[in-house]
């Protein structure tokens, strides 16, 4: 049904929210403050609306510049100013706290926001789906693939590389893939190709000539399951800041900002020497080999293999010899460091989307004195705060970090004590 509504808010998720006889309608693309015609879908238990017309605009919206913005679900804030866009970043998760985390936003001293310094072209990673005999990203809110021939989100070693990919690789090497992972790091440039079956000898060919040409610097080639083992051509392995990157593993993608997400974190443990220090979900050592220089010990916990390879490496490159390096769930290790009555100064938690449900009760288990807990996903961090506090830590300070510019997405750190 068409409806004409009124926009009150913008939602967790990016979307603008209206209220339809009392439930909650969500429409993508529409901004606060806007009087829209949308069509209703009013038999739905979470009531979406697709947005036809814009009738009253916010002084706020823009045209994005990307020809495939109102396509690609890469940038879903393209449309929205900056200064704006930061705006509702902060009202979110403030809101998200206080509503489903019970945290109160006067509670706790809130931070300058953090800007990303380029809000176009600092993406380093992407991942790029074959389309049509081209490459592309998925589209708005579904898995439709949107042809893209240079990306302005991403950095400008790589912003056209989609167009240069799919050129070298070619429709048919196309088809056989799943996906490719790109990854740049200080003008380096890695892949990781995914293909569906077994790799082919003309794969690996096309692969040494882009390294031998010097468009890449190495690559993984990832045959499909049960079809063989991965394959390593050139130099996929990229350094940044003595941190050790492949593009099949993760690293954040805005370099610039995260190196002050990573300054704060460390700023907010209050590292005074001599501490142990419990890292979870560690990665490859974003944080940890800021961390070990100013304490005794830190214990650093990650699932993937990957990820803990590389970060062993690096602290070998490095000569840090005072991290213990642990494979394994998070979650199950930090229960069973509980059990067995470890202690810890501090806990730096920075988990996946899902968050560190239990995280209150390893603190309180290893009598943890002080908390910092990096975000993604406010509904998350909200629900994880409450958990802190009400096992007796009280929420000290939060900064929020625009990570991702021209999307609903934001990062937050937040310190605790006991």
């Amino acid at each position: 049904m068409k409806r004409e509504l009124l926009i009150e808010r913008l939602s967790k998720s990016g979307d603008g929210v209206a209220q339809v006889e009392g439930r909650a309608v969500f429409i993508a693309g529409a901004l606060s403050g806007e009087r829209v015609l949308a069509e209703v879908d009013e038999s739905a238990r979470a009531m979406r609306g697709e947005l036809l017309e814009v009738l009253a605009p916010s002084p706020a919206r823009r045209v994005p510049s990307c020809p495939v913005a109102d396509r690609c679900g890469g940038c879903d804030w393209m449309h929205l100013h900056e200064d704006t866009q930061l705006t509702e970043k902060e009202e979110i998760v403030l809101s998200t706290l206080e509503h489903m985390g019970d945290v109160d936003r006067g509670s706790f001293e809130l931070l300058p926001f953090v800007r990303s310094p380029e809000v176009l072209g600092y993406r380093r990673r992407a991942t790029l789906h074959p389309v049509s005999g081209a490459l592309g990203f998925h589209g708005k809110k579904s898995h439709d693939r949107v042809v893209v021939t240079r990306c302005p989100a991403l950095t400008p070693p790589v912003a056209d590389f989609p167009a240069r990919l799919a050129a070298h690789f070619g429709a048919n090497t196309l088809k056989e893939l799943e996906e490719l992972r790109l990854l740049e790091c200080d003008g380096r440039v890695a892949l990781s190709l995914h293909f569906r079956a077994q790799i082919r000898p003309r794969h690996r060919e096309l692969v040494e000539l882009a390294v031998r040409d010097g468009m890449i610097d190495g690559a993984i080639l990832q045959p499909g399951d049960g079809k063989g083992a991965s394959e390593i051509i050139g130099d996929p392995v990229l350094e940044e800041e003595g941190v050790l990157h492949r593009p099949d593993g993760f690293a954040q993608a805005n370099a610039a900002v995260n190196r002050r997400l990573v300054s704060q974190a460390v700023e907010l443990l209050h590292l005074q020497g001599g501490e142990r220090v419990l890292e979870l979900y560690s990665g490859n050592g974003n944080f940890t080999f800021r961390v070990a220089p100013s304490v005794a010990q830190v214990m650093a916990v990650e699932s993937s293999a990957l990820s803990v390879a590389l970060a062993q490496k690096a602290a070998l490159k490095r000569g840090v010899g005072n991290v213990r390096f642990m494979q394994g769930d998070s979650e199950k290790i930090a229960a069973g460091l509980v059990r067995e009555s470890e202690r810890f100064d501090r806990l730096l938690v920075d988990p996946p989307r899902t968050g560190a449900p239990g995280v209150g009760a390893w603190a309180s288990g290893l009598l943890v004195k002080r908390v910092v807990y990096v975000a993604c996903d406010p509904v998350s961090l909200a629900r994880d705060a409450r958990e802190l506090i009400e096992k007796g830590y009280r929420p000290l300070a939060l900064q929020l970090f625009d990570l991702f510019p021209q999307t609903h997405h934001v990062e937050a750190v937040m310190a605790f004590s006991r």
